[in-house]
């Protein structure tokens, strides 16, 4: 079988304010594979990402994730 990402992926930061996005496509080889992703709300609005940036689990998360936006009142203390 061969190189198959996640379907779906919640971006920790909004990405031209979009944070759920759905695979569309895939290419690259070694290091320079990518994945491209649209917005679920508008799929018109398309990213390409390197598969490296998708699989650090700082900026992204494999399906799609509950949204939790900081208080900004617990976030002034």
């Amino acid at each position: 079988m061969g190189w198959i990402p996640a379907k779906a992926w919640t971006s920790h930061q909004p990405l031209n304010g979009y944070r759920h996005f759905e695979r569309v496509m895939t290419g690259g080889r070694g290091s320079k594979r990518w994945v491209e992703l649209a917005a679920v709300l508008k799929p018109s609005q398309r990213e390409r990402v390197l598969w490296s940036e998708l699989n650090d689990n700082n900026g992204w998360v494999s399906g799609w994730q509950p949204i939790v936006e900081a208080d900004p009142e617990s976030a002034a203390e």
